[in-house]
């Protein structure tokens, strides 16, 4: 199938190809072609295909910023928490692990949101990383997700499923 698929053709600023990542592992993903064509499109269909979210969360850890998805991850997860103590329990968790000073991957988010967290994060609500994950969120939309779609990962991707030649592995998980 040729595709007049419109990802981008520069290089990015890292040449890495998607063996690069985990070397003596392939690495493309189970997807069909229209699947991985729909990325391009949106962030909302990367993030909520399996192989994607796998495929981007490589991308972001080869550039040192995974820190981004696993909080979107926990926010993503958190929300779904039903019992009261648990509630409280993952908060604390996420605001130790992403959220605090000097957390071990502490996200970029400004004073005011990380304040308004710290306040009230002994009684947390299910809405108490909204405004935190749209900032990350948008942190990826806007930086992290176009730079993903010219990296040569993505590229490789792409040309091999329109090529016919994709494998039948996934080792990013």
């Amino acid at each position: 199938m040729v595709s007049n698929f419109p990802y981008a053709i520069n290089k990015s600023s890292t040449n890495q190809t998607c063996t690069e990542y985990l070397p003596g592992r392939c690495c493309f993903h189970r997807s069909a072609p229209r699947e991985t064509m729909a990325w391009y499109e949106s962030v909302d269909a990367l993030l909520a295909n399996k192989d994607g979210l796998a495929a981007f969360r490589a991308f972001l850890k080869s550039e040192f910023s995974e820190e981004n998805i696993e909080f979107w991850l926990a926010c993503e997860d958190f929300r779904k928490t039903k019992s009261a103590a648990k509630i409280v329990s993952k908060a604390k968790k996420i605001y130790s692990d992403f959220i605090q000073a000097d957390a071990p991957k502490e996200i970029n988010i400004d004073f005011n949101t990380r304040d308004h967290i710290s306040q009230n994060i002994e009684e947390p609500t299910l809405k108490c990383f909204d405004n935190a994950q749209r900032l990350i969120y948008s942190l990826m939309v806007k930086d992290s997700f176009p730079r993903f779609l010219k990296s040569e990962v993505y590229k490789e991707l792409v040309n091999r499923q329109q090529n016919g030649k994709q494998k039948r592995c996934l080792p990013f998980l």
